[in-house]
């Protein structure tokens, strides 16, 4: 139930990172549901703010890390009120400073188990104690304190209709399956080996399915994307969209694929709100607290084997949200692994 004195005015901070962001809609669309006429402010990073430039009922408010602290001072004058309460949904230490720059009455944070890096001292609340649970759904505690709960899980990602165009004229409906690649993460120990990559896409090629590879355009995406052709053998037939589209554009195109194949990535977190299924790849991080939230059945799972190699226990026995980025982890999924989850979806979608 909505307490009495329910909140008129909601800053929400959650800078980054693409698929962390795009976590918090669902909370969004909650607030938005629960509390008609809330007025909803968003403290965002410039990347993620053009991804939900859009959303209906946001106000979005820029905050350029590189600023510093006169930036943080800046941001509290463009902001210019006092919020009824602050959701505080980001927990490094630039984020909890600037937490302290955002006037508000309630300051809700994380539970202890998710708290770290000084993020108690900016806070006066926090959600309830939710346990072991995907990043979404201890986002979506958020709404707790505030005398809701959600009832659904939707995104409404804001894709304009000329983004949508744009991602159909990239290639005919023609029946084909279409398997998208998108190599990588911005945590480079997340990657998955190129020429790996060019196997699992030769196989799909050899069982009638389009690849398209689609990426940011940074050089470590442009030169990952050239040594997967290079290693392809069906490269011919490959659709190289990699650095050619906008942040507006990617989920349309997202949209497209029957199966993306991605490490933990925004991509992963996009392509699964826009409703497609995706085979992530999860050595470094544990798909439960941060794979495709929607369905997992696609992902390979090595992130126990690889608790047990680097951290000499299971992975049960790590604290929750433990990333396990070191080199070679990610070599612990193997060709056979991925192709086996292809396989899977290959035959579901039959």
């Amino acid at each position: 139930m909505q307490k009495t004195h329910a909140p008129r005015s909601i800053c929400l901070l959650r800078l980054s990172a693409l698929g962390d962001v795009t976590h918090v809609l669902p909370l969004v669309h909650t607030l938005q549901q629960g509390l008609p006429g809330v007025e909803l402010t968003w403290v965002i990073g410039k990347g993620e703010r053009r991804l939900l430039d859009g959303l209906p009922g946001v106000r979005f408010v820029e905050y350029d890390k590189k600023t510093g602290l006169a930036g943080m001072r800046a941001l509290r004058r463009e902001l210019g009120q006092r919020f009824d309460a602050l959701l505080q949904l980001q927990v490094s230490v630039r984020a909890n400073l600037l937490a302290a720059f955002i006037p508000a009455a309630r300051r809700i944070g994380y539970d202890r188990l998710r708290s770290k890096e000084g993020h108690g001292l900016v806070i006066n609340e926090r959600i309830p104690d939710c346990g072991q649970v995907h990043v979404l759904d201890a986002i979506g505690s958020f709404c707790q304190p505030l005398g809701l709960r959600r009832n659904a899980v939707v995104w409404n990602l804001p894709v304009p209709e000329d983004a949508h165009a744009w991602a159909r004229a990239q290639w005919a409906d023609d029946g084909r399956r279409t398997l998208m690649v998108s190599p990588c993460s911005s945590h480079a120990l997340r990657n998955w080996r190129a020429e790996r990559y060019a196997k699992l896409a030769d196989h799909a090629a050899a069982q009638g399915w389009r690849v398209v590879l689609c990426g940011g355009r940074s050089e470590l995406e442009r030169q990952t994307g050239d040594a997967i052709l290079a290693a392809m053998t069906a490269r011919a037939g490959v659709l190289d969209l990699i650095g050619k589209d906008t942040l507006k554009q990617l989920p349309a195109l997202l949209a497209r694929a029957d199966l993306l194949v991605t490490p933990d990535s925004g991509p992963m977190h996009i392509a699964n709100a826009m409703g497609t299924k995706v085979l992530g790849l999860h050595a470094a991080t544990n798909p439960h607290r941060s794979g495709p939230y929607t369905d997992r059945r696609w992902c390979v799972d090595r992130y126990d084997e690889a608790a047990r190699k680097y951290r000499g226990k299971p992975g049960e026995a790590l604290k929750w949200g433990t990333k396990i980025e070191a080199d070679g982890v990610m070599d612990l999924i193997s060709v056979d692994d991925a192709v086996a989850a292809f396989e899977r979806c290959r035959a579901a979608l039959a």
